[in-house]
């Protein structure tokens, strides 16, 4: 009887405390915050011109390989986006925004050219 007891407590624990370890461990994206307003001004333009980009190519007016490009600069800007984030608690700040505004210009001239 006393090896039953110890297999149903040693099985218990087993299931228990890893349970236990995943909900006391804090969520990597806690303090991700998408809606911060720095953060949804650049992401807005990024989204805006991936939209341009996509209506060039679509015309004509750009060619496949161009239009790789400036997605590939855009994607380059968002990952630099996110990763200033997550060095700030979730958001950007003004300079950084400026920094990311002015790499987005860059990509936004080649569009209207």
């Amino acid at each position: 009887m006393n090896r039953r007891v110890i297999a149903c407590i040693a099985a218990t624990l087993m299931f228990s405390v890893p349970a236990m370890a995943l909900a006391e461990a804090p969520h990597p994206h806690k303090h991700w915050n998408h809606e911060h307003p720095r953060r949804a001004e650049v992401n807005h333009r990024l989204n805006n011109q991936n939209q341009r980009i996509r209506a060039e190519r679509k015309s004509g007016q750009i060619s496949g390989a161009q239009a790789h490009q400036m997605h590939k600069e855009d994607h380059q800007i968002r990952h630099e986006e996110r990763a200033m984030a997550a060095q700030n608690g979730g958001h950007v700040t003004k300079q950084e925004q400026r920094t990311l505004n002015q790499q987005e210009n860059g990509v936004s001239q080649q569009i209207g050219r």
